[in-house]
């Protein structure tokens, strides 16, 4: 995992303009499931909110993110988890936001795989940059995900 992942850093604000902002509220697994779904039947649909070069590929790596992080939050955060995806000419932002800002996200180390907890490496080399930050008294956990 490269050094500067998961620092505690703002999220980025995106250098171009939004071309779409999803959001939903996250209460169960499932929300994260049928977010995740609306999230690839609007990508898979309308081309004019996918960054320019963008290819199935890259759609492939914003949903796993997207799954990783989201369930993530609801995992390790508390209530209520909101998702924020902003898509951009240049890729995705996908942030989690939740009420622990007292528990930033913590990679697990000298872990067994077999245990789990490899998420936060997953989502590092998923991305081209990825952290947290507290924000009014809520934790954001983010990762920024752009075409290969």
């Amino acid at each position: 995992m490269p050094s500067t992942a998961w620092g505690e850093q703002a999220p980025p604000i995106p250098a171009d303009s939004p071309r779409a902002v999803w959001q939903w509220a996250l209460a169960s697994p499932l929300d994260v499931t049928a977010s995740r779904m609306q999230l690839r039947a609007t990508l898979d649909h309308r081309a004019g909110h996918l960054p320019d070069r963008a290819e199935p590929d890259d759609i492939d790596r914003l949903l796993l993110a997207y799954e990783e992080l989201a369930s993530n939050g609801l995992r390790h955060g508390a209530p209520p988890v909101v998702v924020e995806v902003t898509g951009t000419a240049s890729g995705w932002l996908i942030d989690v936001t939740d009420a622990a800002p007292e528990h930033g996200p913590r990679p697990a180390i000298d872990r067994d795989p077999a245990e789990g907890g490899l998420g936060l490496y997953l989502i590092a080399g998923l991305s081209t940059a990825c952290g947290w930050s507290i924000d009014a008294g809520r934790k954001h956990v983010w990762a920024c995900i752009q075409p290969a």
